[in-house]
């Protein structure tokens, strides 16, 4: 029998199938409108299993899981029609398998500490850098959830501008609305940033802006302020996690990584030099195959689950 891995990301939805381990079959399609149905992920996993029975589910979602494992409880903006829905129960009625579901950073984790950059660590971070901004983070080889599912998950809305702009979460100044891709895209718009000439070029023709267009602009002045604005941002996020759980490695993932051979660099040595005088500098490490962090990770988690229940 075979493991199914689904990733039911933001902006796409992610599927894998896994045999001993190995990834050998997966697919990918965008959500529309960030709503996603449900009979649609079905039929495409049953195509993917071709006929064959799964033996164990995973499923990953983009927010707080509820501590038994089997539900989404909030992620603002996103899947509203999921919350409180009983996933692991869907599966069960769908594929006559009980699923695990896990939030999405804390799979990605699980996949960079089972078969990834991490592996084999038993004290590590994982930071998500895109959209949003999301954390996780295992200690002593235990992946921290907290009593009700939020924990080490919120690390994107820690408080950096008491005077800053409301999240969606509620928080005031969260990082996640300083310095990610939808904040960016935002402030943008809406003129709260001062761009130059060839970055306001970019926003004007396809109508919005990422991470990686201020890294192809950071020649000019403009770009690169906000860069640096963004980096010391990241910065303090790690720094705070770090403070917060001591790892031996800090993973940074997402799709600011595209540009990893530029942001990297820049947030390891700010991070190292911010940190508390006698901690532990830890190396900042972006995985090989970041697009099947999450379905590895699942695969991990839902295998675990058939063998010994939810850990």
């Amino acid at each position: 029998m075979r493991t199914v891995a689904i990733d039911l990301g933001g902006t796409a939805v992610k599927l894998g199938v896994f045999e001993s381990g190995r990834l050998v079959t997966h697919d990918e399609f965008a959500t529309v409108e960030g709503q996603i149905g449900l009979d649609e992920v079905a039929q495409r996993v049953e195509s993917l299993l071709d006929g064959e029975r799964a033996g164990a589910i995973g499923i990953a979602v983009p927010g707080v899981v509820d501590p038994q494992g089997s539900s989404l409880l909030a992620a603002h903006g996103k899947y509203a029609e999921l919350h409180d829905l009983d996933l692991s129960a869907w599966s069960a009625s769908r594929f006559g398998c009980p699923a695990v579901v896990e939030n999405d950073a804390r799979a990605a984790l699980i996949g960079e500490i089972t078969d990834g950059v991490a592996r084999g660590s038993r004290d590590a971070l994982l930071i998500v850098l895109g959209t949003g901004i999301g954390t996780a983070a295992i200690v002593d080889g235990r992946i921290i959830r907290g009593r009700r599912g939020h924990g080490a998950i919120l690390g994107g809305h820690i408080t950096l501008d008491l005077d800053g702009p409301r999240c969606p979460c509620g928080n005031i100044g969260c990082a996640e609305a300083l310095a990610s891709t939808w904040a960016l895209a935002a402030d943008a718009a809406s003129g709260r940033l001062t761009l130059g000439r060839e970055l306001a070029s970019r926003l004007a023709d396809p109508g919005t802006i990422g991470i990686r267009d201020l890294v192809e602009t950071r020649h000019e002045a403009e770009s690169a302020a906000i860069l640096d604005r963004y980096l010391r941002t990241w910065s303090a996020v790690i720094v705070t996690q770090c403070h917060a759980f001591d790892p031996d490695v800090v993973i940074v993932t997402g799709g600011v990584m595209r540009s990893a051979d530029v942001i990297l660099p820049a947030l390891e040595a700010r991070v190292h030099a911010d940190l508390w005088s006698s901690s532990f500098r830890p190396p900042l490490v972006t995985p090989d195959d970041p697009a099947t962090s999450v379905l590895r990770g699942l695969a991990a988690l839902a295998d675990d689950l058939d063998s010994k229940g939810r850990p």
